[in-house]
């Protein structure tokens, strides 16, 4: 029997409950039903389904609280039910879930709110059985709601248990004393304006009141010690800048600077993005003004996710920190512990939203106080953060010690596609439409299939909003009607979004001479495209015998040369090999028109060695240039 501090403690939790409303861990249930105005008490036998049901997806996930007497909108009817019927209830843990696998119940029990009798149910996350209802099924929580599950899907690696109960073993020794009292009030308060640092700590499970007082568990101390170091040495993050795109070691050891952040898991999440940040931020383009520009390497929301999401999940049975890598093509987080046995890699690279949290207390705090998105949602911002920014989607990887996110500042379009892209960058395209205007490289015919297939997507409105932005810009150019397309289907035995429709208009670039070939409407499709008709072009010079600009650095003599290209649009496509310090394309003084030749200095003899071994070579604005190294006579 409990005592009244600890029945007063009981009510005033259940209040605070109903104020906060319902969510993953919190649901309401209703003792009534038929039309308002006229409700009546709902049978026993079916609330006692519905506390089974909910009770067992609760253990299935991460735990949470049932109350009976409360409607969706947190109001408070009652039960008013007789004094079996709700003993009857209350017994719903055992009678209404499988015998095989006891829940692991921590409340059930009747209360007075408002006058009105409520009640009470509470289970923890299970560890090691799976739950399931009398009938055989299993089910579990999801969000706000309770979906069917497979024991298969939520079935428990042994060796996970450990490190799924860790955060929420009691720590011996440990008070509130021991806790950065100033960064626990302003949780309290964020949580529940008016709450004690006690209360807090108690109300979302952190804590609890035992023989000797209240016992932290070990989430508090990850979370809120002033030392943490005392109770976990290792929770830090490492931070090393490679330099190259491989770690080596003893003499050619490549660690240009090595830091590592300590503290709690708060202090961690700002601590170590402060010293993170710097090393990711920026990269020196040359701008469309001809000025060299700060941009960002990688979307650094992106980076943070990735950061939050190792500290947050890692397995802290494990004693090692958190190690990341900045290479100079990419970043690598490697938290300690492998990916939980209920997900694959596979799982979240889908984007379905799968998730789970090794550390159910500690994401759940996180998740209160605006640190981490809801589950799953983290990742699935991650790839689309990349994706807008036209970069590798992120690369997860598993073993059996370490989860590792990647991510690579390595565009998604090849060089030869960036080169024909520039083509376009006075159109502001978005990334949809590059992807469009890719399949139409070498003036290919594209088909409706091929640009939905290009975009990732089935959804019709997507494809007229990206293909009408495209066509009525002109770059995208119908060359088969839809009666025609569907005469060509037919007489292919194709499907008609298979038959090309459209074909890009290069601006600048003179058309093909006819939209149509006699192929295309005679009923067979073409074997070839005709290819897009040059201007002649003019006789190339002689190399010069003395450049201008002589003293910029390393030179490179640049050769067919569009006769619309400007400095900024040749220094573009040497800036990934190192810094350009000058552009010069010279001018025929009889007709004021740019030649077609120019110079491209460097500030090192390395930056033009790789100008001039680069294997795919440098295409611009249709043009295939001719790179040589310069030598003066």
């Amino acid at each position: 029997m409990g005592t009244p501090t600890d029945a007063l403690l009981l009510l005033e939790r259940v209040r605070n409950t109903i104020q906060l409303g319902e969510s993953h861990f919190r649901e309401f249930k209703s003792a009534l039903e038929g039309p308002e105005g006229a409700k009546r008490a709902r049978m026993a036998k079916k609330i006692s389904a519905d506390v089974g049901e909910a009770l067992v997806a609760f253990a299935n996930a991460d735990g949470g609280e049932l109350l009976i007497g409360v409607e969706d909108d947190g109001s408070i009817t009652g039960v008013p039910h007789t004094v079996g019927d709700i003993e009857q209830i209350l017994a719903s843990p055992s009678t209404h879930v499988h015998p095989d696998a006891a829940l692991p119940l921590m409340a059930n029990t009747q209360l007075m709110l408002d006058g009105k009798v409520v009640l009470f149910f509470s289970v923890s996350k299970g560890t090691t059985e799976i739950y399931q209802l009398p009938d055989g099924r299993c089910v579990r929580r999801k969000d706000k709601a309770t979906v069917p599950a497979t024991p298969k899907q939520i079935h428990f690696d042994r060796a996970e248990i450990r490190s799924r109960e860790h955060d929420r073993e009691f720590v011996d020794g440990a008070t509130v004393a021991d806790l950065d009292l100033a960064l626990l009030e302003t949780a309290a308060h964020g949580f529940l304006a008016g709450l004690s640092v006690e209360r807090y700590v108690q109300q979302i499970g952190l804590a609890e009141y035992g023989l000797n007082g209240l016992r932290l568990r070990r989430a508090a101390v990850l979370l809120f010690a002033e030392d943490v170091q005392r109770w976990y040495p290792r929770s830090q993050v490492r931070i090393l800048k490679v330099n190259g795109t491989d770690l080596k070691s003893g003499e050619h050891y490549n660690v240009a600077s090595d830091e590592h952040v300590s503290g709690n898991i708060f202090e961690l999440l700002s601590k170590s993005w402060e010293v993170l940040r710097p090393f990711l931020a920026y990269k020196t383009e040359f701008g469309s003004d001809a000025r060299f520009e700060q941009k960002y390497t990688y979307p650094e929301w992106a980076c943070r996710e990735a950061l939050v999401n190792a500290i947050a999940h890692r397995d802290y049975t494990v004693h090692s920190g958190i190690d990341v890598f900045i290479f100079d093509d990419r970043i690598e987080i490697r938290n300690p512990g492998p990916l939980l046995s209920t997900l694959t890699v596979s799982d979240l690279e889908d984007l379905k939203g799968a998730h789970e949290s090794r550390n159910a207390l500690v994401s759940k705090v996180l998740r209160e106080n605006k640190f981490m998105r809801e589950l799953g949602e983290g990742m699935r911002r991650m790839f689309e953060l990349m994706a807008e920014n036209e970069l590798e989607k992120p690369k997860l990887a598993t073993d059996t010690s370490t989860f590792s996110i990647t991510l690579s500042h390595r565009s998604v379009f090849t060089t030869q596609q960036e080169q024909w892209l520039l083509m376009f960058q006075q159109f502001n395209l978005s990334t949809l439409q590059k992807r469009i205007m890719i399949l139409g490289m070498g003036d290919r015919e594209i088909s409706s299939a091929e640009i939905y297939k290009a975009m990732n997507t089935d959804d019709r409105n997507t494809y007229d909003r990206e293909v009408t932005a495209l066509r009525t810009s002109g770059l995208l150019v119908e060359i088969r009607t839809n009666p025609q397309a569907t005469r060509l289907a037919r007489a292919n035995k194709i499907p008609k979004n298979q038959v090309p429709r459209f074909r890009v208009r290069v601006p600048g670039v003179p058309s093909p001479s006819g939209e149509f070939s006699s192929a295309s409407l005679s009923g067979t499709l073409p074997l070839a495209v005709p290819r897009p008709i040059r201007p002649p072009s003019r006789v190339r010079p002689a190399l010069p015998s003395r450049p201008p600009r002589s003293a910029f650095g390393v030179g490179v003599f640049v050769t067919n040369l569009p006769h619309q290209t400007r400095e900024e649009d040749l220094a573009g496509l040497f800036t990934r090999h190192g810094s350009v310090q000058r552009v010069e394309i010279p001018m025929d003084p009889g007709t004021g028109d740019r030649r077609e030749f120019g110079f491209v200095w460097f500030d090192a003899a390395e930056t033009a060695k790789k100008v001039l071994a680069d294997p795919d070579g440098y295409l611009l604005h249709g043009n295939r240039l001719k790179v040589r190294e310069y030598k003066p006579r």
